[in-house]
C-alpha cells in the first residue's frame, strides 16, 4: 500500500499486458501450411469467378429499371400461378420471389408498352395493377412498397456503377505500387481482388438483391482489406529492417503474430458495428450492411493466411527493400 501522501506506484509494462487480446509471445505457424492457404484461396477465387457469369446476380430495380412490388397476401400463395397470371396479362418475364415470411412477395418486372405510353401516372398505379393481378377472392393482396425506374435512368446507374468501381480499382493499384515494392503490391492487389471476388461470389450464390447499396458496400469491402493488409506489410518492412539473418518465413511469422491483436479487435469491433446496421438500418440497407459483413470476415482472413503466403511465393527477402544499386558500367570504362 502506498504510504500516506505519496502516489500510487504507476502499474509496470508487465501488468498492462493482461490488457492485450493476444500476448505478446505469441508464435503460431501461420506459414506452415501457406500452400494449403494458397490452394483454397485460389480455388475460391475461380469458383467465383465462374459462378457470377452463370448465375449473374439479382439486380434490383436501380439497375434494371422497370416496376418493383411487395405485397401481403392473406395466405401464402403459389409463385408458380403468380408468374403465370403475369405473364398472361402482358407481363414478360415476371420475377416474383418471397421475402421474410411466406406470405410477404417482391414482384419485379418490366414495364408493359401501354405503362410505358400511359405515362408516369400509369408507372405510378403499376403497383395497385399488380395486386389486382394476383388477388384472388379467397387470398387478397395488399401493396406494400411500389417503385418504378425507367430504363434509361437504370442503365445510367448501372454505368455510373460501374465507372465508380474500376475508379477505385485504379486508385488502390496506383497507391499501392507508389507506397511498396512491386512484391507488396502485387500480393495486396491480389488479396483485394480475392477479397471482392468472395463478396460479388456471395451475391451471385444466394441471389440476395444487388443494388446500389450493395455496390457501395463492395466498394468499402476494398478498402477495408487494403487497410487490413497494408499494417501487416508495414510490420514486415519493419521486421526485415530490424531482424538481422532471419528467414524470410519467420520474418512474416512474426509480422502477422505481432499484428494478430490488433486485426481482431477491429474486425470484432468493425463487425458489430455493421451488425447493428444490418439489424436496425431498416431493408434499404441490409443488402449493403450484409456486404461488408461478408467482406470483413473474408478480408481479415484473407490479410492473415493469404497475404504473406503470397509474398513467400514470390520469394520476397530484405534484398527487395534495398535501394537499387547505380549502373557504374559506363563509369568504369572511364580512363
Amino acid at each position: 500500500m502506498a504510504a500516506a501522501g505519496s502516489w500510487p506506484a504507476w502499474p509496470s509494462d508487465r501488468s498492462l499486458r493482461v490488457f492485450r487480446l493476444i500476448p505478446y509471445q505469441t508464435n503460431i505457424d501461420f506459414l506452415r501450411l501457406r500452400w494449403v492457404w494458397l490452394a483454397i484461396g485460389l480455388g475460391l477465387m475461380l469458383a467465383s469467378a465462374l459462378l457470377i457469369p452463370f448465375k449473374g446476380f439479382n439486380f434490383a430495380l436501380d439497375f434494371t429499371g422497370g416496376t418493383v412490388a411487395e405485397l401481403r397476401f392473406e395466405q401464402p400463395p403459389d409463385l408458380e400461378q403468380l408468374r403465370a397470371r403475369l405473364t398472361a396479362e402482358g407481363f414478360s418475364s415476371p420475377v416474383v420471389q418471397t421475402f421474410g415470411s411466406d406470405r410477404d412477395v417482391i414482384v419485379r418486372l418490366q414495364p408493359r408498352p401501354q405503362d410505358v405510353e400511359g405515362g408516369a401516372e400509369a408507372m405510378a398505379a403499376a403497383g395497385g395493377i399488380i395486386a389486382d393481378v394476383l388477388s384472388t377472392p379467397d387470398n387478397r393482396a395488399t401493396v406494400v412498397r411500389s417503385d418504378f425506374v425507367g430504363p434509361q435512368v437504370g442503365r445510367e446507374l448501372a454505368e455510373d456503377g460501374l465507372l465508380a468501381l474500376g475508379f477505385v480499382v485504379i486508385g488502390f493499384l496506383v497507391y499501392i505500387t507508389a507506397r511498396f515494392e512491386w512484391k507488396f503490391a502485387v500480393a495486396a492487389i491480389i488479396t483485394s481482388l480475392h477479397d471482392v471476388l468472395l463478396v460479388l461470389g456471395w451475391f451471385s450464390l444466394n441471389g440476395h438483391e444487388f443494388d446500389l447499396y450493395v455496390l457501395a458496400g463492395v466498394l468499402s469491402v476494398m478498402g477495408y482489406s487494403i487497410n487490413d493488409t497494408i499494417v501487416i506489410f508495414d510490420r514486415v518492412r519493419e521486421n526485415f529492417r530490424s531482424m538481422h539473418k532471419v528467414e524470410p518465413v519467420k520474418v512474416l511469422n512474426n509480422a502477422i503474430n505481432g499484428t494478430l491483436s490488433r486485426t481482431i479487435i477491429t474486425s470484432m469491433a468493425t463487425f458489430m458495428s455493421v451488425f447493428a446496421l444490418y439489424l436496425f438500418g431498416g431493408a434499404s440497407l441490409q443488402g449493403m450492411a450484409e456486404s461488408q459483413m461478408v467482406g470483413i470476415v473474408v478480408g481479415t482472413l484473407s490479410s492473415i493466411f493469404l497475404a504473406c503466403p503470397l509474398l513467400l511465393w514470390m520469394n520476397v527477402s530484405k534484398q527487395d527493400l534495398l535501394p537499387k544499386a547505380r549502373d557504374t558500367s559506363d563509369l568504369d570504362r572511364r580512363p
